[in-house]
C-alpha cells in the first residue's frame, strides 16, 4: 500500500464517471463528504451544513451547496461554475472508492460507513422507490459507460443474491447493479490513518448524535458556539430533518415515488434480521472475506471510534 492514496481505477457507469474530478479546482479548505451510498450522506451533508451555517441561514439547500460531482445527470459545467461561485467553505459529495477518487493532502475527508445489511435494507427502498423518469436519464443520458442501469426485481430476495455476488465493475465481486459497497469501505479504511481522512460509523451517529457530530466539527476545525449546540442537534435530527424532507432529500425528493418522505425513510438499522435467512447470509459472509480485512469487517458491523 502506498503511503498516500493514487487514483488507480477509473470509475464510471449509469450514475457516476469518476473523470469529472479531473475539471475540479481545489481550495485548501475544501470537505469531501464521502460513503458508498444509503449510509448517512444526506444526514452528515446536513450535519456539516448545520455546522457552517448554525443558524439555518443556508444560501442553498444542503444537496444544492454540496453537490456529487461524480454523479452524470448535473452537467458539469453547471456544477463547477456554482463550486466556484460559493463564497463559504465548500463541502463535496462523493461516493467513489478512494482508489477513484482526487486525494489532496489539504481537504478534510469525512468518510461514514454503515453496516452492509442496513445499508442494503435502505438501498431497496430507494431503488423501488424511484421514477420512471430517473431510470431514463440514468440509461439515455449520452456518455453512459457500461450496461443499462435495470430495473428492480420484483423479490427483494433476487436483489439481495445479485448484490452479493454479481460486481458492478470487472474488479469487483459483489454490488450488482451499484457498485461494492464492501471494497468502497476497504478502501478508505486503509487510509483511515491519515490526519485528514476520518471515518464515522451510522451506527455510532445514531447511538449518540451530539458526541459524533462534535467529533465532526473538532476534525474539521470548526468552532461552533455553546449556545448553538442544542439548535444543531435538534436540526440533524432524523424526526426534524425529515419534516423538512425537501429541502434536504436531493433534488428535493422528485426522482422518488412519494418524493422526499420515500428518500428519507426509515433511518434505523435492523430490519434485515427479519428478512435475510441462514443461507443468505452464508453469501453476506463469503463477499465479506472476498473484500474486507478482519479488522475492517468487525468494525463495519460493530462501529466504534477509530
Amino acid at each position: 500500500m502506498s503511503i498516500l492514496p493514487e487514483r488507480t481505477r477509473i470509475y464510471q457507469n449509469h450514475h457516476f464517471d469518476s473523470t469529472r474530478w479531473n475539471y475540479f479546482e481545489p481550495r485548501d479548505d475544501d470537505i469531501i463528504v464521502a460513503t458508498s451510498y444509503k449510509a448517512g450522506t444526506t444526514w452528515t451533508q446536513a450535519i456539516v451544513a448545520h455546522l457552517l451555517f448554525p443558524e439555518g441561514n443556508f444560501p442553498a439547500a444542503p444537496a444544492e451547496m454540496s453537490p456529487w460531482l461524480d454523479m452524470r445527470i448535473m452537467p458539469l459545467e453547471v456544477i463547477l461554475n456554482r463550486l466556484t461561485a460559493q463564497k463559504h467553505r465548500r463541502f463535496i459529495k462523493t461516493h467513489l472508492p478512494l482508489d477513484g477518487m482526487l486525494y489532496n493532502e489539504k481537504f478534510k475527508y469525512l468518510y461514514i460507513a454503515r453496516d452492509a445489511k442496513d445499508v442494503f435494507m435502505s438501498l431497496w427502498n430507494h431503488y423501488t422507490g424511484m421514477k420512471d423518469e430517473f431510470f431514463m436519464l440514468m440509461n439515455l443520458l449520452p456518455g453512459r459507460q457500461g450496461d443499462e442501469f435495470p430495473r428492480p426485481p420484483d423479490d427483494i430476495h433476487t436483489f439481495w443474491r445479485n448484490w452479493m455476488t454479481r460486481g458492478g465493475f470487472g474488479w469487483e465481486a459483489d454490488g450488482w447493479p451499484y457498485w461494492s459497497h464492501l471494497s468502497n469501505v476497504q478502501s478508505w479504511w486503509d487510509f483511515r490513518h491519515l490526519p485528514n481522512i476520518q471515518l464515522f460509523h451510522y451506527s455510532d451517529m445514531l447511538e449518540n448524535t451530539e458526541r459524533e457530530v462534535r467529533r465532526m466539527a473538532a476534525f474539521l476545525e470548526i468552532d461552533v458556539s455553546e449556545s448553538s449546540w442544542a439548535g444543531i442537534i435538534k436540526a440533524v435530527s432524523f424526526t426534524e430533518m425529515k419534516r423538512q424532507g425537501e429541502l434536504y432529500a436531493p433534488g428535493g425528493g422528485h426522482f422518488w415515488k412519494g418524493g422526499a418522505n420515500t428518500f428519507l425513510h426509515k433511518g434505523t438499522n435492523g430490519r434485515w434480521r427479519d428478512i435475510l435467512s441462514k443461507e443468505e447470509m452464508a453469501l453476506y459472509d463469503a463477499a465479506c472475506k472476498r473484500a474486507l480485512s478482519h479488522e475492517c469487517r468487525e468494525w463495519l458491523e460493530n462501529g466504534g471510534m477509530i
